[in-house]
């Protein structure tokens, strides 16, 4: 990533579910464009973890359920005081609570909506005012391929992430006046904790569903991210792309 140097030089990045998986490699990619980033999670100590061990200075570890739009703006009031007005924002937190539509609960309905989708609305409405004072700002929502897809058993992560692509085209329409650009991306298959318990069989499967034939690495979608909240994208708004190996097209 080295040929786009320091991109995000002087910048405030907060990228929530940032400490592990998909999260901590964009925190990562982030830090090497120059951005200070917060690292967001509901584990506080991990998220400081996290922010510890990035590269550059300026960076900090935030506690916080997304889905608390209370805590949500404390947060980012704590991040502006701290490293200055955010400039960047990655909505990448996400739960999984899977079952069959007839077993699928209220509760796992409801709190994955609560995590998914309305935890991106409380921060992006947390962040919006300042990104339109300073005419400048960028927005990525993590969505999946699942959204675009459905996928059995999965009913309220699906409906999350597809909610999560309608957001990401009516925020992109709202800000767009005030330069502030509104982007999604959609994961397919990603090496994460979360499919590190599949057994062999179940990745063989998958492998076979995915025209590039493995399934992906969480750089791979860090490395989207960080252009699409960089200066090369700048005429790039209300947009869904997929790193999913071709699963989706």
């Amino acid at each position: 990533m080295n040929t786009q140097e320091r991109e995000l030089e002087g910048r405030v990045a907060l990228v929530t579910g940032g400490s592990r998986g998909i999260g901590l490699a964009v925190s990562r990619a982030l830090a090497e464009a120059g951005a200070r980033v917060a690292v967001v999670g509901r584990d506080g100590a991990a998220a400081e973890a996290a922010a510890a061990g990035l590269a550059g200075e300026g960076h900090a570890g935030f506690a916080c359920d997304v889905a608390d739009g209370a805590r949500v703006k404390e947060v980012v009031t704590e991040v502006e005081e701290r490293l200055g007005p955010v400039g960047v924002l990655v909505n990448n937190a996400g739960i999984t609570r899977d079952n069959i539509l007839l077993r699928l609960d209220d509760d796992a309905w409801d709190t994955v909506l609560a995590v998914n989708l309305k935890g991106a609305f409380n921060t992006t409405r947390a962040v919006a005012r300042s990104m339109m004072k300073q005419r400048d700002g960028a927005i990525v929502n993590v969505t999946s391929v699942v959204g675009l897809m459905g996928n059995p058993g999965q009913a309220n992560y699906a409906a999350s992430k597809a909610g999560l692509v309608g957001f990401t085209k009516s925020v992109a329409r709202e800000l767009a006046s005030r330069n502030v650009r509104c982007n999604a991306v959609a994961p397919g298959f990603i090496r994460t904790d979360m499919t590190a318990e599949l057994n062999d069989a179940q990745v063989a499967d998958l492998q076979g569903r995915i025209p590039l034939g493995r399934l992906g690495d969480p750089e791979d979608v860090a490395g989207l991210i960080r252009f699409l909240v960089g200066p090369a994208a700048r005429y790039i708004t209300g947009q869904v792309i997929a790193v999913d190996g071709g699963m989706a097209m």
